[in-house]
C-alpha cells in the first residue's frame, strides 16, 4: 500500500529564525530613514497596545516607525562617536531603553508633538498595571451577567451565588485599591464590568536633524529606563550583548 503524502514528518530543526539576515536588514533599512528623512524622533509608550501601534502607522503613512529591537537598532545608529552613521546618532542609541521606538519623519518638531499630545486613548488594564481609583462592588443581583458565568466569577475571587437563577454577589466586595498592582484576576473583573484604567500614550522624548547633526533632549528619560541603560552598558562591556 503506498504512503500517504500527508503522513509527513516535519523536523523541527528546518523552521526558520529570525537570525543574522533578519538584523542585518532592519540595520540597513534604519540607515536607509536617516538618509531619507529629515527628522528622527525617539518616542516611549505607556500601556503598549498592538491595535493601537497599527492606528499610529497608518496615520503615520508618509513616515517610518520602527519598534522594539533597541540593541540593533543601536548597532544601526552607533553606540559612540567612533562608530556612529552619522554626527551625534550615538546619542539617540544612548536613550534607546526600555519601551521605545523611532519615528523616522519629514514633519516638524511642533507638529509631531501636537499630533502625540492628542492621541491618548483608555484601554482595559493588565495584570501589573497600576489601578488609578479604588473599586468596589455592592452586595446584590448581577443581572448583566447570564447563570452560566457565575462558576467563573466565583473562580475570580467574587463572592456570588445565584439566587433564583439570578448571579448574585453575596456580600460587598473591594475589586482593587488605588496604587495597588492588579493581579490577572482583577484586571479580569475590571474588563467584565467594562472600567478602564491604563492610558495608552506615546511620549516624544528626544529628536535628531539630519540636516545639522544636532540632537535635542524634549523630556527626561524614567528611572526604568536609567535601570534598563545601566544594565545594558555593563552587559555589551562584559561582551556578552548581542548585537
Amino acid at each position: 500500500m503506498p504512503k500517504s503524502k500527508r503522513d509527513k514528518k516535519v523536523s523541527l530543526t528546518k523552521t526558520t529564525k529570525k537570525g543574522l539576515q533578519f538584523k542585518q536588514n532592519l540595520i540597513e533599512e534604519l540607515r536607509k530613514c536617516v538618509d531619507t528623512y529629515k527628522y528622527l524622533y525617539i518616542f516611549s509608550i505607556a500601556n503598549v497596545r498592538n491595535n493601537k501601534l497599527k492606528d499610529i502607522r497608518n496615520a503615520w503613512k508618509h513616515s517610518r516607525l520602527f519598534f522594539g529591537k533597541n540593541k540593533v537598532m543601536m548597532v544601526a545608529l552607533g553606540r559612540s562617536p567612533a562608530d556612529e552613521y552619522k554626527e551625534n546618532l550615538h546619542q539617540v542609541s544612548k536613550h534607546l531603553r526600555g519601551e521605545v521606538g523611532l519615528l523616522f519623519t519629514n514633519r516638524t518638531k511642533a507638529e509631531v508633538l501636537d499630533w502625540f499630545a492628542q492621541f491618548k486613548e483608555m484601554d482595559f488594564a493588565r495584570a501589573g498595571n497600576t489601578a488609578n481609583f479604588t473599586f468596589g462592588l455592592d452586595a446584590g443581583p448581577l443581572e448583566q451577567f447570564p447563570h452560566s458565568m457565575e462558576p467563573q466569577l466565583r473562580q475570580l475571587g467574587l463572592p456570588t451565588a445565584l439566587k433564583k437563577g439570578v448571579v448574585t454577589l453575596i456580600s460587598d466586595y473591594r475589586v482593587c485599591k488605588e496604587g495597588e498592582v492588579l493581579t490577572p484576576e482583577q484586571a479580569r473583573i475590571l474588563k467584565l464590568f467594562g472600567y478602564k484604567m491604563a492610558e495608552f500614550q506615546v511620549t516624544i522624548r528626544s529628536m535628531w536633524h539630519a540636516e545639522t547633526g544636532d540632537f535635542e533632549q524634549l523630556t527626561g528619560d524614567t528611572a526604568e529606563q536609567m535601570e534598563e541603560g545601566d544594565a545594558d552598558l555593563a552587559e555589551d562591556s562584559s561582551g556578552e550583548a548581542e548585537d
